[in-house]
């Protein structure tokens, strides 16, 4: 299992802290999902070596409309392990629905956007994940923990429905905000999710992972897709 994680200067924490509590707390991996506007600067290698954990590098996008988010993920795709797109709007979650190219819709859930069957079904199609993020529950209270609540179980309503591919995570911006695999799983049932749900989605990543690096590596050569294109799943 894996989570995704904000590290300095994105969060509070380097990635070698990260990659040490989460290894402490029985992960497998992390992956640096920072903004682009504050990329972490670290030897993944040299980490991974020490704490014996995966490292993943990642990058989430943040942009105002789909025209600019277009431009990052043809600046970034190459160079990244697994690309996010900062939704939350409803132009930019269709966008990234409808994007290959991308590995993650993150924040799909907030006040000004939705999602709904068509976007899930064109997420199903591109092999877009969508993420349950988790943060809100974890260190939001009162009104605001309620909707989030709710709208993490329409979106498993209808994830469910399609067999929609997803990931999950507690969106951590320091090592003190990690939560363990067993934690989230406890979480995860109190919410109505069972526990199997919550290991699949933290799961995903290093699937994610796994792939994307398999497609990046030299000696892969998909027959009939120009070089750099990304594989879209079936």
């Amino acid at each position: 299992m894996y989570e995704a994680v904000h590290a300095h200067p994105d969060g509070q924490s380097t990635v070698a802290r990260f990659a040490k509590t989460a290894a402490d707390y029985g992960f497998e991996g992390v992956v640096v999902r920072n903004h682009a506007d504050s990329r972490a600067e670290y030897d993944a290698d040299r980490i991974s070596e020490a704490y014996g954990i995966d490292v993943v590098s990642g990058l989430e996008i943040r942009a105002t409309d789909p025209q600019e988010a277009g431009g990052s993920v043809g600046n970034y795709r190459s160079s990244q392990t697994i690309l996010a797109l900062h939704g939350g709007t409803n132009a930019l979650n269709r966008f990234a629905v409808e994007n290959e190219k991308l590995d993650v819709l993150a924040h799909p859930m907030t006040d000004s956007g939705d999602i709904n069957h068509v976007l899930v079904k064109a997420a199903v199609e591109n092999g877009v994940r969508l993420e349950f993020n988790l943060s809100g529950v974890l260190r939001q209270s009162g009104g605001r923990r309620v909707r989030v609540i709710q709208s993490l179980r329409k979106l498993a309503e209808i994830v469910g429905y399609y067999d929609a591919p997803y990931v999950i995570s507690a969106d951590p911006t320091s090592h003190l905000e990690l939560r363990g695999p067993r934690e989230l799983c406890a979480l995860g049932e109190q919410l109505g999710f069972s526990r199997e749900f919550i290991t699949e989605g933290l799961t995903e990543w290093g699937r994610l992972a796994e792939r994307n690096r398999h497609i990046q590596s030299e000696s892969f050569i998909e027959p009939g897709v120009e070089q750099g294109r990304y594989e879209k799943e079936s």
